[in-house]
């Protein structure tokens, strides 16, 4: 049996909850709690399913060396100490990541340089050759996290950020990072048992997470690549066996519906909607909250309003209080999540919350609140036997203590640079198109048969445009036809750990 090693999964702050849970039920050993962190134990199939499975996990570490570094000077001998050949090959690049909690290290630059500086003069003192740095596409990239004197180098096995999930096509404003958006679907409880509603979904990130969710579809699967492919001991054998495998999906009885009243979102999420292959699960219309019907069947509502920050409307405040004139009204007997930020707008919704969870969007400190809606008075409710808030809400109440006992929501938080890589404010998205041209089939190391099995799952046909401008016809079920495309294509060639006060901008901290 292979031996386990150590591996930290890195996420949100307030999501690290969540992602142990997800990490628990992938069947990870040792599995700890850390600040926007969550170290576990595993071997390379642990490793792979993580990056591959894990809906709530923004980069996935593999330490390779602990150590103490109370000086520049130290740092420089530390790293020369590891043995460099066996992780980067001769003619590959390398990067290097750093996320700096000290006193000593003012600048996260300068820590980055100094790893740079060790393992270029190793290479070049052993083979008289030095290795490239490449900052875009390295073949290797590495992270050192320095708490005080404390420092852990770690290769990166995600390379970019697993948010970016590979389905979106287009953004709209200020969007709802992904990982955040299955966090709160995934605290929420649902898992596909009810209709699910966001009236104001924007680009859809949070339709299409709640379908990843409901149908149990890994959310690697839109990836192009992962940097552990690039690896000396990367085994393909296994992680196709692990991308091939879709036993653990499910069938989904009910529906996603997403409204918003600007018809540029509506038309942008139906792309993403479309490019995830997720049509036949998820519609969307135009539609004004204020105009929003009691559904025909029970459903759950997540929503991430407008906070006034970078969106707002001509009365910030008239929109929550019309939110919840409208929960009250038209969703009698049904749950509503809600993610916000100013406390003010909160009280406009006029409704008391149930539970009330802290979470970062980004840099800004929000909260999650649930509300059960009931008709008549609460002592009815609960002499009926209706629940408002369960145990395991009433445990999550009590855990607030994990964020300012008093916050401002109005103030800033003065670690601006937290979360930058969620932060609504600061996003620039990739456009990733979607190639079905002649690649397809083309990746190495497949099998025809292999290939024929992704291709004989099709059912559905939509046309689609490819890059080339031509008409393509895309045949989904559910997300296959993508998944088949982009694992076949020969384009798939190949938080802070411990505390302290982050300093140091780094992309997805």
């Amino acid at each position: 049996m292979e031996q386990e090693f150590e591996l930290i999964a890195k996420t949100f702050m307030g999501l690290e909850n969540v992602l142990a849970k997800e990490l628990t039920q992938l069947g990870a050993n040792n599995v700890q709690i850390g600040r926007r962190m969550v170290s576990f134990t595993g071997n390379k199939e642990m490793m792979y399913r993580a990056n591959f499975q894990l809906h709530t996990a923004i980069r996935i570490l593999k330490p390779i060396a602990h150590f103490k570094a109370l000086s520049a000077d130290d740092m420089y001998e530390e790293v020369r100490k590891i043995d460099w050949s066996q992780y980067i090959e001769k003619g590959k690049t390398f990067s290097v990541d750093s996320v700096v909690y000290s006193e000593e290290f003012r600048n996260s630059r300068f820590v980055t340089y100094k790893v740079k500086d060790a393992i270029v003069d190793q290479f070049r003192e052993k083979t008289g050759e030095r290795p490239n740095i490449s900052v875009s596409n390295p073949d290797i990239k590495l992270n050192i996290h320095v708490a005080e004197a404390d420092a852990t180098l770690s290769l990166d096995s995600s390379g970019e950020s697993l948010h970016r999930r590979g389905y979106r096509q287009e953004s709209v404003e200020a969007p709802l990072n992904e990982v955040l958006a299955a966090g709160m679907i995934l605290m929420s409880g649902w898992n596909g048992e009810t209709d699910f509603i966001d009236p104001m979904c924007g680009s859809g990130t949070l339709l299409i997470e709640a379908a990843l969710i409901a149908r149990n579809i890994n959310p690697g699967v839109f990836r192009k690549e992962f940097a552990f492919e690039k690896w000396a001991d990367f085994d393909q054998e296994l992680f196709d066996n692990i991308y091939n495998d879709d036993t653990g999906e499910r069938e989904f009885g009910h529906h996603i519906y997403g409204y918003d009243i600007d018809m540029k979102a509506v038309n942008t999420a139906r792309l993403n909607v479309k490019a995830a292959g997720l049509t036949k699960d998820i519609t969307i219309d135009q539609q004004d909250f204020k105009d929003f019907k009691k559904p025909a069947e029970k459903a759950i509502m997540i929503t991430n309003p407008p906070y006034g920050e970078r969106i707002s409307t001509p009365n910030l405040l008239g929109t929550y209080k019309m939110i919840g004139e409208r929960l009250k009204h038209d969703f009698a007997g049904n749950e509503a999540w809600i993610l916000s930020y100013r406390e003010e707008c909160f009280e406009q919704i006029g409704l008391k919350p149930s539970i009330k969870i802290p979470v970062y969007n980004g840099s800004l400190e929000c909260e999650f609140r649930k509300y059960a809606i009931f008709d008549g008075k609460m002592k009815d409710f609960r002499a009926e036997g209706g629940i408002v808030k369960t145990e395991e809400e009433k445990h999550e109440m009590a855990q607030k203590h994990r964020f300012k006992k008093n916050r401002e929501f109005k103030q800033r938080l003065e670690e601006q640079e937290s979360n930058e890589e969620g932060d609504i404010r600061s996003f620039s998205f990739h456009k990733h198109e979607i190639d079905f041209g002649e690649k397809r089939g083309d990746r190495k190391g497949r099998s025809d048969d292999r290939r024929g099995k992704s291709d004989d799952r099709r059912g559905r046909g939509e046309d689609f445009f490819g890059k080339d401008g031509h008409k393509e016809s895309r045949d989904f079920k559910g997300h296959r036809d993508f998944k088949g495309a982009k694992r076949f294509s020969k384009e798939r060639k190949h938080g802070g750990y411990f505390g302290g006060k982050n300093r140091f901008h780094n992309d997805d901290e």
